[in-house]
């Protein structure tokens, strides 16, 4: 297919180290602009990775009639109001997680023009390993699906980072709670049907730094998380079944350079019963903004849009009213 043209709106971290080096790992992408508030900093990305041409606001970005897509990987709070600003500029999107703050904000994309794609940059849907795992279990591989647990974690007390400032959005439970609420819909094919949680905030920055939860997705299937902004760094999926369990190690990271795995424990076959599944070598980031290419060329419908997004921010919206309730939200 003729290759898709992007435009990265800011040069965020993520952009810099994850998203920007998939997309121009793929012969279906190329990008062709970078924008910032700070032209320094825009010239200097655009340099550093090839990129023609440099824009000192977004709105020049947006503007620029050879650019297709947008990455928006701004904070939290800019996610709605930009991207519906490039929406009505005639681009697609793909956005950072979370899409918005609150469900009813991430309600507003409706607004966008018809025929305009909108979808949040939840890249672990598009990982091998995830994808594999998810063939096992709706293949019975692991019996009947009935937990799964999951752990994410970081160490950031920077005031001045965006995830320590509550009025933009920051908080554990946006930035990587989001990606436990993706992994059960994933891994279940479903929907919770209501939730529980217990939230506890830096006494500083007023944001989440610490949420477990329960999370009901009904016959008996449960999934439950912890996340931490303060804690040591670690990540783990474990999905677990009536005969066997599959766990992901580095679930979310997944290293782009070598094969990854995935553990699988089906005990009753005798000696050791965990063997280990290889997936090849393959860059998220890159599958992701090829998945989202291909919808933008008509290839292939988008597998996740607008009304996931919505449905992603519900849930964080209950999980968020269970810590003032003390109580089980319904979704």
């Amino acid at each position: 297919m003729e290759p898709v043209r992007w435009g990265i709106l800011s040069t965020a971290r993520i952009g810099r180290v994850r998203v920007v080096p998939g997309i121009q790992k793929s012969p279906l992408c190329t990008i062709a602009a970078v924008a910032s508030r700070n032209g320094n900093a825009a010239r200097q990305m655009a340099e550093e990775f090839g990129i023609a041409r440099a824009y000192a606001s977004y709105e020049e970005l947006l503007a620029d009639p050879d650019v297709e897509v947008i990455y928006n990987p701004l904070p939290n709070h800019l996610h709605v109001p930009m991207t519906l600003a490039a929406a009505r500029a005639g681009k697609h999107v793909l956005c950072e997680k979370p899409i918005a703050i609150t469900a009813s904000e991430a309600e507003q994309l409706r607004e966008a023009p018809s025929g305009i794609l909108i979808a949040e940059a939840f890249m672990v849907r598009h990982q091998p390993r995830w994808q594999r795992a998810r063939d096992m279990i709706r293949g019975g591989d692991i019996g009947d699906l009935r937990m799964i647990q999951v752990a994410f974690s970081y160490f950031n007390a920077d005031p001045q980072n965006i995830r320590n400032k509550p009025d933009i959005g920051g908080g554990g439970l946006l930035d990587i709670g989001c990606y436990a609420v993706v992994a059960g819909r994933y891994f279940f094919d479903a929907e919770p049907l209501r939730v529980i949680s217990l939230i506890e905030r830096d006494p500083a920055f007023d944001v989440d730094r610490t949420a477990s939860a329960i999370m009901d997705f009904g016959q008996g299937r449960q999934l439950t998380f912890s996340v931490s902004t303060q804690a040591v760094p670690f990540q783990r999926v474990n999905v677990l079944g009536t005969r066997g369990r599959i766990e992901i190690e580095l679930p979310f990271n997944a290293p782009s350079d070598h094969p990854t795995h995935i553990l699988v424990d089906i005990p009753g076959s005798g000696g050791n019963s965990v063997r280990t599944v290889e997936c090849p070598a393959s860059d998220q980031y890159q599958l992701q903004a090829e998945a989202f290419g291909r919808a933008v060329r008509g290839l292939e419908a988008p597998a996740y849009g607008i009304d996931d997004a919505c449905q992603n921010m519900r849930i964080l919206d209950a999980l968020r009213r269970s810590e003032t309730s003390n109580a089980w939200e319904t979704v």
